[in-house]
């Protein structure tokens, strides 16, 4: 949805603010990421989505809510981000 980077000891840390569409592995939660791109031929405006794998340590997400995750070292194959916190729980 949106894309800062933060400068903390002069490094940059890409965080961005997405929402949970699985949480069904262990420590492990898949945000995805829209975009809207114009269109190189007719103008408009179109969706892009894209899905980042995102460490969970305590298990807190659930599918639904509204995530920032910023990004981290390698923590396996897939996952390169770090839940940073939990924006707007879904209601269920």
């Amino acid at each position: 949805m949106t894309e800062q980077k933060d400068t903390e000891q002069g490094k940059s840390q890409r965080t961005i603010i997405g929402k949970v569409i699985s949480d069904k592995m262990s420590k492990t939660i898949v945000v995805q990421i829209e975009r809207k791109v114009k269109h190189p031929l007719y103008g408009k405006f179109v969706r892009r989505f894209s899905k980042m794998y995102a460490h969970d340590e305590d298990n807190t997400c659930r599918i639904g809510d509204l995530v920032m995750i910023k990004q981290s070292r390698p923590l396996s194959k897939t996952k390169r981000w770090m839940l940073v916190e939990i924006l707007k729980r879904e209601e269920q």
